[in-house]
């Protein structure tokens, strides 16, 4: 053995050695041995990321699916508006055709609730942004025909023979034609979605102004939750989507109506005890005072009065007396008797006023 082993062979022993001792001096002073780094494996990634089990719901996502759910509030449902859109899909397939003359089935993909800024981020150009006003509700809404509909209106609005697919021609705008023929289809369906209200309130959606650019359609802020309906309009072999979305905010006059689960549900009140109760009361029996007459009198005179005082009424026969109860005066009646008993006739109603503070 060269003497190069002989000291590359120590300085191994060396090296051991100290690993050794520090090793020995750690537990001495009761202190942790130092581990090295563990390297996770794809199922502890997937588990931590929220991605193993499919879509997270509720309190079963983890990790980053939370964090990226964060973002998505759970808004309260109305299912009333449910029923209002459904009418609105049977209407507007009666009114598109008449308006196109032409076979035409209006269905609904989904209704969602979502927050104002994400939609308008969602929207896919080209398209025509119609903003219109609900007049009753002093608010605004928001109604999107996407590029698709609008060249297959206009083709059928135009003469387009059928059986052929209308033609997109993209990179340039609308043309006044276009706009005015999709200003048509959208006061269509804003006075058909006015009728759909009618059962539950009288609304009418007035159209405002027509936009290509979603900047200049932001009609609440991008924080506020709205309600989004997408429509889909075929005809035969064309077609397109319409998207009607209304903030909350604009449906807030009417929210309480909305949260009906049917139509003229009535919250927090019973039509059966209201009609019992009404019926007893009129068998209730209550005590009729009848006032002969009224006199003031200083404290001192009441306190001395005594067994055997009397207290003179200047009420005749045939004077006007009132009837009160409750302190309530209820009829003006006059006196008189009858069988030698003292007994009124009761001559009209006291009419209550109801008293304001100013």
């Amino acid at each position: 053995m060269s003497g190069t082993e002989n000291e590359s062979t120590g300085q191994a022993d060396e090296d051991l050695a100290a690993a050794w001792g520090a090793e020995t001096e750690a537990e001495a002073y009761g202190e942790a041995a130092v581990q090295p780094a563990r390297v996770l494996n794809q199922a502890e990634i997937d588990s931590l990321l929220g991605f193993d089990g499919g879509p997270g719901n509720g309190e079963n996502s983890t990790g980053m699916e939370r964090i990226i759910s964060s973002g998505l509030v759970s808004y309260e449902r109305l299912p009333m508006l449910e029923i209002v859109f459904d009418r609105l899909v049977r209407i507007m397939s009666t009114s598109l055709r008449n308006f196109t003359s032409d076979n035409v089935e209006v269905s609904i993909d989904n209704i969602l609730s979502l927050r104002f800024g994400d939609y308008l981020n969602s929207i896919p150009l080209p398209a025509m942004l119609a903003v219109f006003k609900a007049e009753e509700w002093d608010n605004y809404g928001l109604m999107v025909v996407d590029s698709t509909l609008i060249y297959s209106i206009v083709d059928v609005l135009l003469g387009g023979r059928r059986g052929t697919a209308a033609m997109r021609i993209e990179g340039r705008p609308y043309t006044t034609i276009e706009r005015t023929l999709v200003e048509r289809l959208i006061h269509v369906v804003l006075a058909d979605l006015s009728v759909s209200f009618d059962p539950l309130c009288p609304v009418t959606f007035r159209f405002e102004r027509l936009e290509v650019n979603p900047r200049f359609a932001t009609i609440s802020r991008l924080s506020n939750a709205a309600v989004l309906a997408r429509l889909r309009i075929d005809m035969e072999d064309r077609g397109g989507r319409l998207e009607l979305l209304l903030p909350y905010a604009t449906l807030e006059p009417v929210r309480e109506l909305l949260l009906q689960q049917f139509m003229g549900e009535k919250f927090g009140r019973d039509s059966i005890w209201e009609t019992h109760l009404a019926e007893e009361l009129w068998n209730t029996e209550v005590d009729l005072d009848v006032v002969l007459d009224e006199l003031t009198m200083r404290l001192s005179d009441v306190m001395a009065l005594q067994p055997g005082s009397r207290i003179v009424l200047n009420t005749q026969i045939n004077a006007t007396v009132e009837l009160r109860c409750g302190g309530t005066t209820l009829f003006e009646a006059r006196i008189g008797k009858r069988k030698n008993r003292m007994a009124v006739r009761i001559e009209r109603e006291v009419t209550r006023l109801a008293v304001f503070d100013r």
